[in-house]
């Protein structure tokens, strides 16, 4: 009897818990996405603005080691192309085994403000921004290497919600994906090193 009862409430528990992180989704989304505003344009390109700069980010920093003869910054520059192709075989193969539907189809009162696939889980924008900023700030541990880099990635974060493109579930998991993958690379990279 008490194994039914425990087995009943567990079952309980996650239903309630899985329909309470929902509803919160939803309203703090639509609390951030709520009208058209004049920052629209802002978040646009920020939000476009994650994929030129992740790529440019490992383009220029072995550039820069390849015109200093510098092997190190070479091989961070082959880490953090690691760490961006980490995170995208892991967003995109968690996007197509989940398929949550975006916002803006699933809740009418969320505004789509710009374009995007069909899946939202997870944030695939957010997960880049975070890999590129976790690897930056990997290879370069500075203040003001981390700061901007990780600001940005935030923002890009936030700008996926104000569009109406992500849930918070969505960013916040891009965001953990986005850091491990950095991180993976990273620990990869001093693996062989030694």
């Amino acid at each position: 009897m008490k194994r039914k009862l425990l087995v009943t409430l567990f079952f309980l528990f996650a239903v309630f818990s899985k329909t309470e992180a929902q509803n919160f989704d939803t309203r703090f989304l639509r609390s951030i996405n709520s009208s058209y505003t004049n920052y629209d344009k802002l978040w646009i390109g920020v939000s476009q603005s994650v994929t030129p700069i992740s790529i440019a980010t490992p383009l220029t920093m072995f550039a820069f080691g390849y015109f200093n003869q510098n092997k190190d910054q070479k091989r961070q520059a082959w880490v953090t192309g690691s760490a961006l192709a980490i995170n995208t075989f892991l967003t995109f193969g968690l996007k197509y085994s989940i398929h949550r539907p975006r916002p803006y189809v699933s809740d009418l009162q969320i505004i789509k403000k710009a374009t995007a696939g069909a899946h939202s889980f997870p944030s695939g924008h957010t997960s880049t921004a975070f890999a590129t900023a976790i690897s930056l700030t990997l290879a370069y541990p500075k203040w003001y290497v981390a700061l901007p880099a990780y600001a940005w990635a935030t923002a890009s974060g936030y700008s996926r919600m104000h569009l109406g493109m992500h849930y918070p579930s969505d960013v916040l998991a891009g965001a953990i994906i986005g850091t491990l993958s950095g991180i993976v690379a990273h620990k990869i990279n001093q693996h062989l090193v030694k």
